[in-house]
């Protein structure tokens, strides 16, 4: 089966693309490197043809404002070109608890991306996976100086990038799901106990201190980005990724 992966030069796209392969698949990445701009639609056609899947796992430039034009313009650039290609499924990576944090524009833009392909002509499927165990590192730079880590209390379930490359791979694979499946990791952490992990993994002596204003998961509370009943749960937690 012909897949074009488009993103599939990151962090993600690049595990699903040699997940497929070794499945037998003709995984094709496609991204700005190769000639694809999402945006202009220029390359799309090109990039979609004689595919029987798409899976789009690009991402919005910014987190600020003009995410959501990015996930409109982009998504109907790219459900056009697969209907008009005769692509059967659209896959699309989304996060989960994107709806219950509406005050962050990135996950409101994530929500419309997944709304906008609901509403399509095509075949979908969305996965919704925690944040990744490579993005803490990020989120503890954001808040970060050199004797402090500020971190909000946020609780999180994160998940390895190489399960969620596993999960979009499994269902690129199947039937459209035209509906949702949730990814997420085994533990659930707040996000101040998981920075105090990481910190000593790492031997940095600096404190965590924790902060409910501090960087961009502040906006979320409660239970918001911890997977709900039903979801897929990894194997990989996350004191083994740090071992590796």
């Amino acid at each position: 089966m012909k897949i074009a992966v488009i993103g599939g030069t990151g962090l993600i796209g690049s595990r699903v693309v040699t997940i497929l392969t070794k499945s037998g698949h003709e995984a094709v990445p496609h991204s700005p490197s190769t000639g694809l701009d999402l945006l202009t639609g220029q390359g799309l056609a090109e990039a979609l043809a004689g595919a029987e899947v798409v899976v789009n796992l690009t991402n919005s430039p910014t987190f600020d404002d003009a995410s959501p034009a990015f996930f409109r313009t982009t998504m109907d650039n790219l459900l056009q070109a697969a209907d008009a290609t005769g692509a059967g499924h659209v896959v699309v990576l989304s996060i989960v608890g994107a709806d219950l944090v509406p005050d962050l524009v990135y996950y409101r833009a994530k929500v419309l991306q997944e709304e906008i392909l609901k509403a399509g002509p095509l075949p979908y499927s969305i996965v919704r996976a925690t944040q990744f165990f490579e993005f803490v590192g990020a989120a503890m730079s954001w808040t970060s100086d050199e004797n402090t880590v500020r971190l909000p209390a946020t609780r999180v379930q994160p998940i390895a990038a190489d399960d969620v490359a596993q999960a979009v791979a499994d269902v690129s694979m199947g039937a459209p799901l035209r509906g949702t499946r949730n990814i997420a990791g085994p533990e659930v952490f707040t996000l101040d106990e998981l920075g105090r992990i990481t910190l000593a993994a790492q031997g940095d002596r600096r404190r965590v201190v924790v902060d409910d204003q501090a960087g961009l998961f502040a906006a979320a509370s409660g239970d918001a980005l911890v997977a709900k009943d039903g979801a897929v749960l990894a194997n990989t937690t996350y004191r083994e990724w740090l071992a590796r």
